[in-house]
């Protein structure tokens, strides 16, 4: 019997990339016809925008009594259906709001997925966010979201060992590691060479930083970093034939913040940045008017759809994600990146060390990643330097730079969106199947009598042999 899927989850045209990555998995479970009755989404919301199928409920986010709303209206359209009913409810800390409004202190996750179970709905949480230096506040909420649910999906192996960590003490059963998806398959040689021909980018080598913009993006460092090495390492021709695309705007949440004095900050941030780079640089609303040859940085200031996001990836050389936040266990752009077949310089947050480091010890500096599929740097001021490093490395080693495309898509190849929300759909299946076993295996025992054998130990918690593993691998 097909499975019916309830998201809860901002979704477009709200900007957010919440919003994105649902939408992305559920025009990926369609595909599966067999599997999926239908998907539905119940919106976050606090502006007021209009939706569409399969948007069919909306939260108004800063009204705790539509959040109570919402969770009957899905209970009572579940019992409606034969098809067994699944929530996927999208977390993030900064979209639940507690009764007072104020920002990422709410318990309203945490009150839905406790319905849902008790009313017998299969209830899935995907956590964009895992901390591990949680306040209390944030800890019980986690802990919380794990007891009223049947699965915790994370799309970084890390977040998984910070998770059934003493920090937080959830059992490993409970959680559940799913790649983020990707939206783009390796354009060939010649797709590129179209694209930037189209864009009036042929004979440029193409940097660029894609996505929402804000201060913890870090572009600040990353346009100093690119300013030293045309400065230090091209010639006044060569200059002319790299560009560095700096395209999104920035996040209509920071830019209304703290009324606009944020904003404004950050405006001149960037100003002195430019400044000091020695860079010359333009703002544009579209790339197609755009005489390259006369500036060193791009800025595309417009929101960008998804059929010239697409361009934007093919035609890139290299992706800069010189991003502030080193907790950030999901990126998009990063997926993306990779699943494009491009290289990405980008700092060491967690999801960077994943999927370009494999999660192995990760000394400071610049450090090309295992398997060469990008290259790490260190996170603000340092990476300056280092960025610089790594374009010199990577400009002038085309075959190097190829061979490490190869890489990047080798591994971004198994994380198309299909793939994705199969994986979904085969962890559904076992959850409803564990959910149908009745108990009754055997005789429980309650130990009574001292033990003389040594308890096993657990090796995910056993920090002395991991630093002894560490130490081996290091000799």
């Amino acid at each position: 019997m097909p499975y019916n899927i309830r998201i809860v989850s901002t979704y477009p045209p709200r900007r957010c990339g919440i919003g994105t990555f649902s939408r992305d998995l559920a025009n990926a479970l369609e595909h599966f016809t067999s599997e999926i009755g239908y998907i539905r989404v119940a919106v976050i919301d606090k502006d007021h925008l209009p939706y569409h199928i399969p948007v069919d409920l909306v939260i108004d986010q800063y009204n705790p009594q539509s959040w109570r709303n919402a969770a009957d209206d899905i209970i009572a359209r579940a019992k409606e259906s034969s098809n067994k009913t699944i929530v996927l409810l999208q977390h993030e800390y900064g979209l639940d709001p507690d009764d007072k409004g104020k920002d990422c202190r709410g318990t309203n996750y945490v009150n839905m997925a406790k319905t849902f179970t008790e009313n017998g709905l299969t209830t899935v949480i995907y956590l964009h966010t895992v901390l591990d230096n949680p306040d209390e506040h944030q800890k019980k909420v986690m802990q919380d979201l794990a007891r009223y649910s049947q699965s915790l999906i994370v799309t970084t192996e890390s977040a998984i060992h910070i998770l059934e960590s003493p920090i937080y003490g959830i059992h490993h059963d409970k959680l559940k590691h799913i790649d983020h998806g990707i939206r783009m398959e390796h354009p060939s040689q010649f797709d590129r060479l179209e694209i930037k021909e189209k864009l009036g980018l042929k004979n440029h080598v193409l940097l660029t930083t894609i996505g929402l913009l804000s201060p913890d993006k870090g572009i600040q460092f990353s346009i100093k970093g690119f300013g030293r090495f045309i400065n230090e390492s091209l010639t006044p021709q060569q200059r002319n034939s790299i560009v560095y695309l700096i395209a999104g705007q920035c996040h209509p949440e920071f830019v209304k913040s703290d009324n606009g004095e944020n904003y404004r900050r950050f405006q001149q941030t960037l100003a002195q940045s430019l400044e000091q780079a020695n860079v010359r640089w333009c703002k544009v609303s579209s790339l197609f008017e755009v005489e390259y040859d006369k500036f060193d940085v791009v800025f595309l200031d417009a929101f960008i759809e998804e059929k010239h996001l697409l361009e934007i990836y093919g035609a890139t050389n290299i992706m800069l994600l010189p991003y502030l936040n080193m907790q950030q266990i999901s990126s998009g752009i990063l997926a993306d990146t990779l699943g494009s077949g491009r290289i990405a310089i980008a700092t060491k947050f967690r999801y960077a060390l994943e999927l370009i480091h494999s999660n192995q010890k990760c000394p400071p500096g610049i450090v090309i990643g295992r398997h060469a599929r990008g290259i790490l740097v260190d996170p603000g001021e340092p990476s300056v330097e280092q960025i610089a490093q790594a374009l010199d490395y990577l400009v002038f080693n085309q075959n190097k730079r190829l061979q490490m495309e190869k890489q990047a898509h080798q591994r971004g190849y198994q994380m198309s969106w299909d793939n994705t929300a199969w994986a979904l759909l085969q962890h559904i299946d076992f959850l409803t199947e564990e959910n149908q076993i009745q108990t009754g295996r055997g005789v429980t025992f309650k130990r009574d009598k001292p033990s003389i054998y040594q308890n096993i130990k657990d090796a995910r918690f056993d920090d002395t042999a991991g630093a002894q593993q560490e130490k081996k691998s290091d000799a």
